[in-house]
Parts: structure tokens; C-alpha cells; sequence
């Protein structure tokens, strides 16, 4: 009972121990959230300095993504619900799916509330992630383009577009790290393999991927063009 309760729990304990670790690891090594944080200061930076649609069409295409995402977990929030209801079918196709041992009723329904619990938590992430870059809309289309805007009203507006993101990555990493609640269906230590397994995809994206470096890379070539004299 107990090595079936650490498994189920596993995945969603590895997801906020994630979320905790990875800004402590940011400070000593950027990752590409915090090198894309970079390019939203100079989207808005940017964005002072013109008159034209541009910007709040990016707005929109971002916040229709983070609103799909969001509609997309309270069906799933919907489906698990469900399940509750199946429990019987349920049980039946998992006597013929499990590779080492039989659950209980009471197994299924406590990671059943695990997985609910994930998907709960990627809902409030997204819906608050869409009310932010709402808000990062409101603040980027209040802007007074007959004065030189001051770095800090474009720091406040850059700072909430990354909060929109960091709660966007993290309904994402919900997502990811549900496919290890699925894995355990099958196995219990398969789900354990599937979040560590996840673990290190998300690590190798976030600090070490090609994207990681092509992002990094524009950072630094952006910054030798505001060093230039008359840039």
C-alpha cells in the first residue's frame, strides 16, 4: 500500500519540487525562460517607439494558445470526473493492462485524485496566466507614445508578459508530467521511470537544448547592437 501511495504521488510531488528547483538553478545558470524574458523587454521596448496593430495581434495569437490550454484541462478535469463514475469498467481493463500487480478500488481512486489534482492545478495556471498577459495587453495598449516611455514603466510591462509565461510553462509542465500518472496504470515504477525520465526532457530544453542556444545567442548579438555609438 505504501509503495503504491509514493508511486502515485510521485509525479505530482516531482512537479512542484520542479517548479521550486528550476528559478534556484536559474540564478546561477540562465535558462531559455529567463533568456526569452530578455526578448520580451525588447518587444516592449520596441513597442514604444511605434503606432501600428502589431503588437496587440502577437497578444492575441499568445492569448488564444493560453486560452485553448486552458479550456483544453477543464475537459480533462471533466474526463477524470467521469472515471469516477467507471470505476468497475475501469477496474476490468486494468486486470488485463497491469504488467506486475493488481490495484485495489482504493488504489485507482486515490491516484484518480492525483491526476484530478494535476489537472486542477494546470487549469489555475493557465486561467491565471491568461489573466496576466490580459493585463500585459491593458498595459502595453495604455501606453502614451507622445513621451520617451521610462525604463521602468518598460520593465513593469515586460515583468508582467513573463508572469503570463511562467504560469503558462507551468500548466505545460502539468501536462507533462500527467503522462507519468498515466504510465502508472501500467506500472507502478513505470510511472516512477516516466517522471524522471520527464525530468531530464524538461531540464535539457530549458538549459541545454538548440533552442536554449539560438535563444542565447540572439541575446548576445542584440546586445552588441545597443553598445554600438548612435545605436
Amino acid at each position: 500500500m505504501l509503495t503504491t501511495l509514493f508511486t502515485s504521488v510521485f509525479p505530482l510531488f516531482a512537479y512542484l519540487a520542479y517548479n521550486v528547483l528550476v528559478p534556484l538553478i536559474e540564478r546561477k545558470r540562465p535558462s531559455l525562460s529567463v533568456i526569452m524574458n530578455m526578448q520580451r523587454r525588447r518587444w516592449v521596448s520596441n513597442a514604444t517607439r511605434r503606432e501600428t496593430p502589431f503588437d496587440a495581434i502577437l497578444s492575441g495569437n499568445i492569448m488564444g494558445s493560453v486560452s485553448f490550454m486552458a479550456s483544453t484541462s477543464v475537459l480533462l478535469v471533466l474526463a477524470v470526473f467521469a472515471v469516477f463514475g467507471q470505476l468497475p469498467t475501469l477496474m476490468e481493463a486494468l486486470d488485463s493492462l497491469s504488467l506486475e500487480r493488481t490495484y485495489t478500488v482504493l488504489d485507482v481512486q486515490i491516484h484518480l485524485g492525483i491526476m484530478l489534482a494535476m489537472f486542477v492545478m494546470a487549469f489555475f495556471a493557465f486561467t491565471l496566466s491568461l489573466r496576466q498577459f490580459n493585463h500585459f495587453c491593458i498595459m502595453l495598449g495604455a501606453l502614451d507614445h507622445d513621451r520617451v516611455t521610462t525604463e521602468e514603466e518598460v520593465d513593469a510591462i515586460a515583468q508582467m508578459n513573463g508572469l503570463g509565461a511562467r504560469n503558462f510553462n507551468s500548466g505545460i509542465r502539468a501536462y507533462y508530467f500527467s503522462v507519468a500518472t498515466v504510465a502508472w496504470f501500467v506500472s507502478e515504477w513505470l510511472a516512477v521511470a516516466t517522471c524522471l525520465a520527464t525530468v531530464l526532457v524538461l531540464a535539457h530544453r530549458e538549459f541545454f537544448s538548440s533552442a536554449h542556444r539560438t535563444a542565447a545567442s540572439a541575446a548576445v548579438i542584440a546586445a552588441r547592437h545597443r553598445k554600438k555609438p548612435g545605436v
